[in-house]
């Protein structure tokens, strides 16, 4: 197909890791709905870790791009519209798409909407108060959203205050910027929240856009410091690899041997433990980037990175919760493997209509008229 020639394998790789742990996870919620086993909390676990690749992969590549449009002289103010554009263009269509249908669905089974429901066609569900419990996945995506406009905006601010400074080196300052100054937020909350659970901190910072902002931003450093130092990234990527792997082990084992939660130990979770996710998994990126793709899997993988958007948007609130809701009374092992099944199934058929019938072609216009 013309738009995989320039795919990467192994960000595909990295896509398809991701979207994988996050289905999984799902998948604990029909077949164990009430455990609390070690072994499930892990896996559910690593669902969440799924959604922080994504933000560190999103930041890669569209900082990727937005570095690569600055250093191509691309900095007027019309450049940054087109910038917007195509991503809007990738994005939104299929949100939007998704948000109908669960709003029609929700008014089927409840009859009526959520108060809130008209913050989600501007993404401010979550902008700094907890996620509405209605399409619940799309925190992340107003997380994404507006790391794409924060940025880039004052990216080019800057670019237009201060012409003659190096290009590259703003668009590192600007990021770092950011990133420091996003910190101050996260100092408020460490000062101001009482946190009693888990839950309750994954829903008012790890879930909030204020202070979740910096894990794309990671990304955007991520893709700098790779193009600035190339062959000193390449030439150490499995070192790289090996330490954000570490890195991470180190940080569940902290967790695993003090019993650390939100409640007992808020500062390592305010501002080391996501951060630290993050960083663990931006170390695999040199070594993924160098991955040669095999043929036996090289189509599953591209099959699984280019629906992993589609597939993100349909899996929870509009299939699992469905599946959930007719499969509430299955009690024997064959029920819930048969819901299970159910979940996939639907998942797959309804992402790759929302794919080939909204995505694609919309991608196609916009790479036709905006070249």
């Amino acid at each position: 197909m013309k738009q995989q020639k320039h795919r990467v394998f192994g960000l595909d790789v990295l896509r398809a890791i991701a979207i994988t742990l996050v289905v999984v996870s799902h998948t604990t919620y029909l077949l164990f709905p009430e455990t609390e086993h070690v072994l499930i909390t892990l896996i559910r676990a690593m669902g969440a870790v799924g959604v922080d690749l994504f933000f560190v992969l999103s930041g890669f590549l569209i900082g990727g791009i937005l570095l690569k449009n600055i250093q191509n002289n691309k900095t007027r103010f019309p450049d940054l519209i087109l910038f917007f554009k195509r991503r809007w263009l990738r994005t939104l269509p299929n949100y939007f798409v998704v948000l109908l249908l669960n709003i029609i669905v929700f008014l089927i089974v409840s009859g009526s909407l959520p108060e809130s429901i008209a913050s989600y066609f501007v993404f401010l569900q979550n902008f700094t108060t907890p996620h509405p419990n209605f399409f619940t996945e799309a925190w992340s995506l107003s997380i994404e959203e507006y790391a794409y406009v924060l940025l880039p905006i004052l990216l080019y601010v800057f670019l237009a205050l201060f012409p003659k400074k190096e290009k590259s080196k703003l668009f590192l300052y600007t990021t770092v910027a950011i990133i420091l100054g996003l910190l101050l937020l996260k100092i408020n909350y460490y000062l101001n929240t009482g946190v009693v659970d888990y839950k309750q901190w994954s829903a008012t910072f790890r879930k909030v856009v204020i202070y979740r902002l910096g894990s794309i931003y990671i990304g955007f450093l991520v893709v700098y410091f790779y193009r600035k130092y190339t062959h000193f990234w390449s030439k150490n990527r499995n070192k790289f690899a090996i330490l954000g792997m570490l890195f991470f082990i180190g940080l569940h084992f902290f967790i695993q041997q003090t019993k650390a939660t939100p409640q007992t130990y808020l500062a390592f979770y305010v501002f080391v433990y996501l951060q630290g996710v993050v960083v663990s998994l931006a170390c695999l990126f040199p070594y993924a980037i160098a991955l040669k793709s095999n043929a036996q899997i090289k189509q599953i993988i591209e099959y699984i990175s280019t629906r992993s958007y589609a597939i993100y948007l349909i899996n929870y609130s509009i299939v699992l919760l469905t599946v959930a809701h007719f499969f509430k009374d299955s009690a024997t092992p064959l029920q819930k493997v048969t819901s299970v099944l159910v979940y996939l199934v639907v998942t797959i058929l309804l992402t790759e209509v929302l794919y080939r019938f909204i995505e694609q072609p919309i991608l196609r216009y916009r790479d036709k008229k905006q070249k």
